[in-house]
């Protein structure tokens, strides 16, 4: 996107749609669309905070976004990736996007996050939150670090210790072999 390696920095999405800047070029725009199922909207958005990934934080039903979006962008954000839209700060750093990462099962924020805001986010996104950190202490959580329902994958600096809070508060344990078929079967049928 717009000829750059970072992928996930201009980004937004889930399984239901992907949102790109609008400097997205049409044959990136036509590569993304080929390369994704056709329940996947993929939709470009003139917004000047254009770095979307830094912008907003979402799984399959939430969404955490900057609190200078424009309105017309919050409107996106809901309809094409069919989320609730939440204006919020995390820790004080208006980048949502780059200070936590989310699953439908978990996620993680900046270690500064206090216990009352841990509280509040996680009543909001309705799974369960830690403070923490990756790449032997970086507070740029999503900078270091992608994850989803089955897995996640980290920066080579992250300890042992980064690990096993990320496996534990994304409950990557729990998604073994036969989890992972049974619930993509049934994504798959929600799908049709």
């Amino acid at each position: 996107i717009r000829s750059s390696a970072f992928i996930t920095l201009p980004l937004a999405g889930n399984k239901n749609g992907l949102l790109v800047p609008h400097t997205t070029t049409d044959q990136e725009l036509q590569h993304l669309r080929n390369s994704l199922p056709d329940s996947v909207v993929v939709q470009r958005i003139d917004e000047r905070l254009n770095a979307l990934g830094n912008h907003i934080a979402c799984n399959d039903h939430v969404a955490l976004a900057h609190t200078d979006l424009d309105r017309e962008t919050e409107e996106l954000i809901a309809d094409v990736l069919g989320v609730e839209v939440f204006r919020t700060t995390i820790a004080g750093n208006i980048l949502v996007g780059t200070y936590c990462a989310l699953s439908n099962r978990g996620g993680m924020v900046h270690p500064h996050t206090s216990i009352e805001e841990l509280d509040e986010l996680s009543t909001l996104l309705q799974v369960p939150l830690v403070a923490g950190t990756v790449n032997r202490g970086s507070d740029l959580i999503a900078a270091g670090m992608t994850v989803n329902d089955w897995t996640a994958f980290c920066g080579s600096d992250t300890t042992a210790t980064e690990l096993s809070v990320i496996e534990n508060v994304f409950k990557l344990r729990e998604a073994q072999p036969s989890a992972i078929v049974d619930e993509m079967r049934k994504s798959l049928i929600d799908t049709i």
